[in-house]
C-alpha cells in the first residue's frame, strides 16, 4: 500500500499554521483525542474530498500515523473526485492508496454485515452544509443504524454547519421519507453531524430504535453563533459560499421545470426557464463536469441572478427565503406544468405544493410551521454540543 510523500511534515505544518490563525478547527484536526481510540483498532472511513486535515486528506493523515484501514465508503458524488449528482459511483480503489473503495449511493446505501466484517471502528468524516435534502446526513444515518446492527463504534470526527445559525422549515412527513429527507427534521436542521448523530441516536429513530456505540470529537472554536467559510467545495453544484447559504432555500427548485444554473459557472447561484419573461438577464446550461446532462440543456433560460446575495445581504439571514419559490411560481405561465413529481419528495410531503398553489405568501406559510419548529426546538436542545 503506498503513502505519499512527506506525508507527516505537510501534516504538521498544515496544523501549526491553523492553530496560529486560531480559526475554527474541525474534529479531524483534534487528532490527540482520538489516537487512542483507533490505535490497534481495524478501521472504515466515510469519507469524501472534504475530509481534509489541513491540506492532507484524512486517510492519508491517518495511515501516515499507522492506522490500519481497511475499506473507506464514499457517499453521493464519490471520494476524491466529485461525480454528478446522482451519477452511478462503482466500487474499486482508492487510487492514491490501493486500499478498496465501496460505494454508498445508488442501489447500496447501508453497508452489510459482509462490508463491515472485521471492522472495529467507523470513522465518519464528511462536510454537510446543514439542509434536509443533502443526502451525506442520510448516509449517516445508514452508518449509523449499520454500525448498530453489526456491534461496531462509530466515530463522528464533527465539522462545523455553515448554516448551523438557524433551523426553520416545515417539518419532514415520514410517510415520504426517502434518501433526500429520512427524518422529521425541518428543512434547515441547524446541526452539525455530530449533533445530528446524537439525535437520531437518542431519539429512537434509528431501525427499531436499536442503538449505535458513538462517540464524537467536537470541533474547536466553533457555536451556532459562527459563520464557518468552507475550505472545500462539498459537493460539485456547490461552488461557493453564496450557493452554499443559497442552497436551503434555492433547492426547491430541483422539483420544478426551471433550470437552477446547473451546467454554468455560477449553479445554485441563479434560476430560470425559457418560459419565465425575459427581465435582462439569461443563461444556457451547457454540459460540463459535474452537470453533464443538466436539466434544460442548451435551452436559453430567463430568471432571477442571485449571485450577489451576500453583497446585497439576501444571505446569510436566519430562515428559509420562501419568496424565491412563490415569485417563480407565479410568473410562470403554465402553472400546471411548475411543479414535477419531484418536488414533494424534496419538500418532504404535498403541503407546501399546495400552499403555494393556493396563493398563501410566504408569512402564511411559514406560520404553519410554528408549531413543529417549536416541537423539534426542545428535541434539538437536547443534543446540541456547542450551545
Amino acid at each position: 500500500m503506498k503513502k505519499p510523500l512527506f506525508l507527516t511534515s505537510l501534516l504538521l505544518v498544515s496544523l501549526l499554521c491553523c492553530k496560529a490563525e486560531k480559526t475554527t478547527l474541525p474534529g479531524s484536526y483534534q487528532i490527540d483525542l482520538y489516537r487512542n481510540t483507533i490505535k490497534g483498532k481495524s478501521v472504515a472511513i466515510v469519507a469524501n474530498q472534504t475530509s481534509m486535515v489541513g491540506k492532507v486528506h484524512l486517510v492519508d493523515t491517518l495511515l501516515s500515523i499507522g492506522t490500519d484501514i481497511r475499506v473507506i465508503f464514499s457517499p453521493e458524488h464519490g471520494f476524491r473526485n466529485m461525480a454528478d449528482a446522482g451519477e452511478k459511483i462503482d466500487n474499486g480503489k482508492d487510487s492514491e492508496t490501493g486500499i478498496p473503495l465501496t460505494s454508498l449511493y445508488g442501489k447500496h446505501l447501508k453497508p452489510t454485515a459482509q462490508d463491515l466484517a472485521g471492522i472495529d471502528i467507523v470513522i465518519f468524516d464528511i462536510q454537510d452544509v446543514g439542509a434536509r435534502f443533502y443526502t451525506y446526513i442520510s448516509t449517516l444515518h445508514y452508518i449509523l443504524e449499520a454500525c448498530a446492527e453489526n456491534n461496531v463504534k462509530c466515530l463522528i470526527l464533527d465539522r462545523p454547519n455553515p448554516n448551523g445559525f438557524y433551523f426553520d422549515g416545515n417539518i419532514l412527513d415520514t410517510a415520504y421519507s426517502s434518501f433526500v429527507g429520512m427524518d422529521p427534521v425541518p428543512i434547515a436542521h441547524g446541526m452539525t453531524v455530530g449533533e445530528y448523530a446524537g439525535m437520531l441516536n437518542g431519539e429512537g429513530w434509528l431501525n427499531g430504535g436499536i442503538k449505535c456505540d458513538l462517540t464524537v470529537v467536537k470541533c474547536k472554536n466553533y457555536d451556532h453563533k459562527t459563520f464557518y467559510n468552507l475550505p472545500v467545495k462539498p459537493s460539485p453544484n456547490l461552488p461557493n459560499q453564496t450557493a452554499v447559504y443559497l442552497y436551503p432555500s434555492i433547492c426547491f427548485f430541483e422539483g420544478t421545470n426551471l433550470s437552477l444554473g446547473r451546467g454554468t459557472s455560477f449553479p445554485f447561484q441563479v434560476y430560470g426557464s425559457p418560459d419565465l419573461p425575459d427581465k435582462g438577464f439569461s443563461f444556457t446550461p451547457e454540459s460540463v463536469p459535474g452537470a453533464k446532462n443538466p436539466p434544460l440543456l442548451g435551452k436559453k433560460c430567463f430568471g432571477t441572478d442571485l449571485r450577489g446575495a451576500i453583497d446585497s445581504k439576501l444571505v446569510p439571514r436566519p430562515e428559509l427565503n420562501l419568496d424565491l419559490i412563490i415569485g417563480a411560481y407565479n410568473e410562470y405561465p403554465d402553472k400546471s406544468k411548475f411543479f414535477t413529481a419531484y418536488f414533494d419528495v424534496l419538500a418532504g410531503g404535498p403541503v407546501l405544493r399546495e400552499q403555494i398553489i393556493k396563493g398563501m405568501t410566504a408569512s402564511q406559510i411559514r406560520a404553519t410551521w410554528k408549531e413543529g419548529l417549536n416541537k423539534f426546538s426542545a428535541i434539538r436542545e437536547k443534543y446540541l454540543l456547542y450551545k
